[in-house]
């Protein structure tokens, strides 16, 4: 993933120091013109490309932020942005925003481009193809600053702001199962992620307290996270095709609640006499959807914010940070007709 040839490789090869290999490469005025043509010929050769995680490691200060989310257009993202510039720009940041579109080689490629650009610090929310992220610990083991938030790297230590999804799963499983539906089925996105299974464990405690039994057909996952309409659309027909079909649906995130609802309504299904439904969203929209969605939503502005803050401080601390912490935040339940029993 990184550069094999690095200056001090053309340095030794030409019988150069390292500080004139650089210099050569940069156009100084102080290396000759023989020594800059021998030097570039020579980085071509061996296409020699400027590390940019070593650049951007250096004592220098550009005063913006990078920020890695699966997609700007996700209400959750789009809210949290909003959170992360509210503080950057009042403390002199500027904010470089790349969209995943939950893919891992996009990811990695944006994170690249963000410290060629030589961001001091990184928001990440990890894609849902991410189950590796060296490139995170690469960093973080050289001391540079990186927060994750919503979707964190649980084998990294460094600081995190999260929601608290068991509750907010738990909460909104227990409410259908308070209004009489015991075939609950659960949609959420990539198993990779720690969202996916703290919101399953909630989805399960709910069923386990009430002597509910936890069917694992009933559990789907969209490994691209709703990106993909077709695998939605897939998932959600294979519910509605079982011999004992759920009569609601759990679903463990934002786009896929709103897929949800769009497919099922093409489908002819009516919510919640056919199926009842209760999501994750942020969306302000629902309140106008037919019936009205009942959400978990999450303070995204607010984890946008704490967020930024920690990122700020590291990257400002005087001494390297070796102490992290975790900040979960409280998720709300707003209860509308999408999960009601049908009389």
């Amino acid at each position: 993933m990184f550069e094999s040839y690095t200056i001090k490789d053309i340095a030794k090869a030409l019988g150069l120091s390292t500080s004139t290999v650089s210099r050569a490469l940069n156009g100084s005025y102080e290396i000759g013109a023989e020594t800059k043509k021998l030097v570039l010929e020579y980085a071509e050769k061996v296409n020699y490309r400027p590390n940019p995680i070593a650049l951007s490691l250096k004592e220098q200060k550009s005063h913006s932020i990078g920020v890695v989310v699966c997609e700007v257009a996700n209400d959750y993202f789009s809210q949290a942005i909003n959170g992360i510039e509210s503080i950057a720009y009042n403390r002199g940041y500027h904010v470089i925003i790349t969209q995943t579109h939950e893919s891992f080689d996009r990811e990695t490629a944006n994170v690249q481009h963000l410290l060629s650009r030589h961001v001091d610090g990184l928001l990440v929310s990890l894609s849902a193809e991410t189950a590796d992220t060296s490139q995170y610990k690469y960093l973080h083991e050289k001391g540079f600053p990186i927060v994750f938030f919503d979707r964190v790297a649980p084998d990294i230590n460094t600081h995190k702001i999260i929601a608290n999804n068991f509750k907010g799963s738990f909460d909104a499983t227990e409410l259908l199962i308070k209004e009489g539906f015991t075939k609950i089925a659960h949609l959420t996105s990539s198993s990779n992620l720690v969202i996916s299974r703290e919101r399953f464990d909630g989805f399960k405690a709910a069923l386990d307290k009430y002597s509910l039994h936890f069917k694992p057909g009933y559990l789907k996952y969209c490994n691209h996270g709703g990106m993909i309409q077709d695998e939605v659309e897939f998932a959600v027909k294979e519910l509605l095709n079982m011999d004992e079909r759920p009569d609601a649906v759990f679903i463990g995130s934002d786009r896929l609640t709103i897929s949800c609802m769009h497919i099922l309504k093409k489908m002819g299904m009516k919510v919640p006499e056919d199926i009842a439904i209760v999501g994750f969203t942020n969306s302000d929209a629902t309140e106008l959807f037919d019936p009205p969605l009942t959400v978990v939503r999450q303070p995204a502005f607010q984890i946008g914010q704490m967020a930024t803050e920690m990122l700020i401080k590291t990257i400002e601390s005087k001494w390297p940070v070796e102490e992290f912490t975790t900040e979960q935040v409280e998720t709300e339940l707003i209860p509308r007709s999408s999960s009601q029993k049908p009389l």
